[in-house]
């Protein structure tokens, strides 16, 4: 290999992790500027779950099916077209007059990056033949990935400090446009694989099913929620994923091939990367709207806090690569899982202390985030042939927005379920009964009550929010340490099968 061609390898996963970059950091980005956007747009409880779901359910529904494309037509086609897409997309979100019309920039960004992440890992996947080098920029790619979700509300925060809230989608397009040319220029054109499918109906099916369970869960946690309506929501998706997987298990070239979770590391790598991406997204939207909401930081001030997330992240990526090497995927993934877990526990007994307690306890958390992600892209990566190197891929990203947004889904909707429950209204005070939704519609409607009566609902309001608060890191601290006892179990399978 020339010195020449090895420089093109790293600049080539360069440019691939640039791009991820911009579609991690667009899934998080939104949590420090949600206060203004809700503010600015007027934006109800659920537009504003909506605003940040949107985007991680369309990824998720249409991942495998723009992986299995790329497979088909060819991964730098993918690429480049995921690339215009998520630039036009961001100048619609960037100047949305509207909560719906920034759902529906939200939608656009996602199909452009539903494009493009697939392709990033399946270019690393034919770019690096070396498996040494393989696992390296696998480790970085996984890096990026959990630090990009994880450094999206800095990226928030610094811009809201000098810029309006759309700077936040506005500085993409640079960006993009820079990668754009890179990927033209350096991105070698393999041969597609023209035989394979490409099956848009699954890709709708499953899309449908993931709306349809986000909007279940979000609606548990609302006031106003149908029984009837929900319980119709909950058959209805119930039976579109159903129907998703029996059409999956009868064709020939199935949109995702379940016999790849046959391989026990493959399967744990699935389930680590869901975890850890529902971790990342779930805490720092709660931790994110307290400090701003309850404590009254900045965005940029909320931002700095939870630096130490990503930091964490970024260090534990090729810590995991080394730790690959050493005790393998399924061990190195349960041990980071538990590492986070603990880091997550540390923060529940001191979110009230010492500021340098909190910052520690945040940055263990992320360090062993950012490991578990990077060996879980290992184990699902090196466990699928190369044949299904897109559709592996595809899987192995949609764990991971699947993750966020379930994160996000559901402990959002814990965020609004206990505040709602715990909320307590002056008597007779003339407060709107929305405060009771969120409190960001607590505060507002605070801004038009008598001094001493906003005061009290102020105070009820922060409160109520901070016991939904305890109650996320509570959920997050217990998903963590049981998943990270589950891949554990798992590993003394694999031991005892190596053994026999």
């Amino acid at each position: 290999m020339t010195p020449m061609s090895k420089r093109s390898r790293w600049l080539i996963l360069l440019t691939v992790s640039s791009a991820l970059a911009l579609v991690v950091i667009d899934m998080t980005v939104l949590y420090t500027a949600l206060p203004s956007l809700t503010y600015e747009l007027g934006a109800t409880a659920s537009e504003k779950l909506w605003i940040v779901m949107a985007y991680g359910l369309v990824v998720a529904g249409l991942l495998p099916g723009f992986g299995s494309l790329g497979d088909r037509v060819g991964h730098k086609k993918t690429f480049v077209a995921g690339l215009i897409v998520f630039g036009l997309a961001s100048l619609v979100a960037a100047y949305s007059p509207t909560a719906m019309v920034l759902i529906g920039g939200r939608v656009l960004l996602a199909i452009g990056a539903a494009l493009m992440m697939p392709a990033t890992l399946s270019i690393i996947r034919i770019t690096f033949s070396d498996d040494h080098e393989r696992a390296l920029a696998i480790a970085i790619w996984g890096a990026v990935a959990s630090s990009g979700a994880a450094v999206g509300p800095l990226v928030g925060g610094v811009l809201l400090e000098y810029f309006w809230w759309g700077s936040v989608f506005l500085i993409n397009v640079p960006l993009v446009a820079l990668a754009l040319v890179a990927g033209l220029l350096l991105i070698p054109a393999p041969a597609a694989r023209g035989e394979r499918d490409w099956d848009l109906l699954g890709s709708i099916q499953v899309m449908a099913g993931l709306i349809g369970f986000a909007y279940v869960v979000e609606e548990l946690g609302s006031r106003q929620s149908s029984v009837v309506i929900l319980a119709g929501a909950a058959i209805a998706t119930a039976i579109m994923l159903t129907v998703f997987v029996r059409r999956q298990l009868r064709l020939k070239d199935p949109l995702l091939d379940f016999t790849l979770f046959r391989n026990l590391e493959f399967t744990l790598g699935v389930i680590t990367a869901i975890v850890a991406s529902l971790a990342i997204a779930g805490t720092e939207l709660a931790i994110s709207q307290r400090l701003q909401l309850v404590l009254g930081y900045s965005p940029l001030q909320a931002a700095l806090y939870i630096l130490p997330a990503p930091l964490g992240a970024f260090i534990g990526g090729p810590l995991a690569s080394l730790m690959l090497r050493r005790v393998g995927a399924a061990t190195t993934m349960s041990g980071a899982l538990a590492i986070s877990s603990i880091g997550a526990a540390g923060y529940l007994l001191c979110y009230n202390a010492d500021m340098v307690l909190q910052l520690i306890c945040i940055a263990i958390n992320g360090l062993g985030l950012g490991a578990s992600m990077a060996a879980a892209s290992n184990a699902v990566m090196t466990h699928a042939p190369e044949g299904r190197a897109g559709m592996a891929a595809s899987i192995e990203e949609v764990s991971f927005e699947l993750g966020g947004t379930i994160g996000i889904s559901i402990f959002g909707s814990i965020l609004s379920g206990v505040y709602t429950a715990v909320m307590v209204l002056p008597d007779g005070a003339g407060v709107a009964s929305a405060a009771r939704d969120s409190i960001d519609a607590a505060l507002i409607a605070a801004e038009r009550l008598p001094t001493d009566i906003a005061a009290v609902v102020t105070s009820h309001a922060h409160r109520a929010f901070d016991q939904a608060f305890l109650t996320v890191i509570v959920a997050a601290t217990l998903v963590l340490l049981g998943t990270a006892l589950l891949v554990w179990l798992g590993t003394s399978r694999l031991r005892l099968r190596a053994a026999l």
